[in-house]
């Protein structure tokens, strides 16, 4: 039986000449992420926004089994919602999310996507081994507990994972209390076998690259951009949770301009 499915909509005032576009949430994260500040802004500017929390996060269902998810599970929730959707959706991710959305445009045409600090393509080998050196505790209780969160399992440690120094640590405090736990699977599969480009490469695309991001490095990410001949735009001053940051509005200004100079309205 199909897991209940968190949906979060922010729609226009008078409809949009737009496609629809679907947000997906990156690890131990859930729509909430988006409807901060992206949807509410997006439905402002005349499209009308979809954020879903994959099962196991937020209000979906399906956290008892959560740990041994598998990406493929992660995609057939996008399928379900975007089935549900007036149109085809511009598919939006971000990090665990942008891989999400990387497998979906294996199988689905869109009218475009967007990747926001996103899994590179060639997976998360080098980064994870960078991390491991760097702060070897958190990847050993990731491998003892089986469990991804424990990256980001003190309001400190999630500070300097995916937000800026000077982000204001009441607000950090705030969004580290909404995130929960994630698929161990889905975690080892990003380490696998990349996307096949091939297939992805003909849909219209930007990356948004935080230029202080401390999980996703920036020349992973242009090589991601080469091989599906996407568009690229690095935003200065931002780290990993660009949709979050305090100069969030930077990177939804940058993806609105995308998305009207490469959509063709109604």
């Amino acid at each position: 039986m199909p897991h209940e499915l968190e949906v979060i909509v922010r729609k226009c005032e008078g409809g949009s000449d737009y496609p629809p576009l679907l947000f997906v949430h990156g690890s131990c994260h859930a729509a909430w992420c988006w409807d901060e500040h992206f949807l509410p802004f997006f439905a402002g500017h005349g499209f009308d926004a979809y954020a879903l929390s994959l099962r196991g996060h937020g209000g979906s269902g399906g956290g008892e089994r959560l740990r041994w998810t598998s990406t493929a599970s992660y995609v057939a929730d996008v399928e379900r919602v975007a089935s549900d959707l007036p149109g085809e959706p511009v598919v939006i991710g971000h990090s665990l999310g942008g891989f999400v959305v990387q497998k979906y445009l294996e199988r689905h045409e869109a009218p475009g996507a967007v990747l926001v600090a996103p899994t590179p393509r060639r997976g998360m080998r080098r980064t994870a081994l960078r991390w491991s050196l760097r702060d070897p505790w958190p990847f050993l209780k990731f491998w003892l507990t089986l469990e991804p969160y424990a990256l980001f399992s003190t309001p400190e440690r999630c500070h300097g994972l995916v937000f800026s120094p000077d982000m204001d640590r009441e607000t950090v405090r705030r969004y580290w209390a909404r995130l929960g736990p994630e698929s161990f699977r889905s975690a080892l599969e990003q380490l696998g076998r990349a996307p096949d480009a091939g297939r992805i490469r003909g849909t219209p695309m930007l990356i948004l690259a935080a230029a202080n991001d401390r999980l996703i490095p920036e020349d992973a990410l242009r090589a991601t951009a080469r091989d599906y001949g996407a568009d690229l735009t690095l935003l200065d001053d931002t780290a990993h949770d660009i949709m979050l940051e305090a100069n969030w509005r930077d990177g939804a200004e940058a993806m609105l301009d995308w998305l009207t100079s490469t959509l063709a309205p109604a």
